[in-house]
């Protein structure tokens, strides 16, 4: 039953115009090679930092590099397109979990650790 619901839940994530709209914009993002490249360090600077946010790791020179690729990418249309829909895409995704933990009796913080 809850895997049947899971999977309906998952078709109208798919269906959803937050959801297609930032896939739309990641396939055009990405036909650039550059735009590829500066996305996934972009990613990969993003993760690194949320890490280090959690175990209160300073990352000075890091978090300087991610900031200034943030602001290249953001002077890209299709760039800045995708992320802020990837964004908005989270945000959608972060409300359904919690919602999913709420039900389940636990809170985001006890998922978090």
């Amino acid at each position: 039953m809850l895997e049947e619901k899971a999977r309906e839940l998952a078709q109208l994530m798919r269906e959803n115009e937050i959801f297609t709209e930032a896939v739309r914009l990641k396939t055009v993002a990405m036909e650039d090679p550059t735009n590829a490249a500066l996305i996934q360090e972009y990613r990969r600077l993003q993760i690194r930092m949320q890490k280090a946010a959690v175990s209160g790791e300073s990352l000075t020179d890091e978090m300087q590099r991610f900031q200034q690729l943030a602001a290249i990418l953001m002077m890209n249309p299709d760039a800045q397109a995708f992320i802020m829909a990837e964004m908005r895409a989270q945000t959608q995704f972060a409300g359904i979990v919690s919602i999913i933990s709420d039900a389940a009796g636990f809170s985001m913080e006890d998922w978090m650790g």
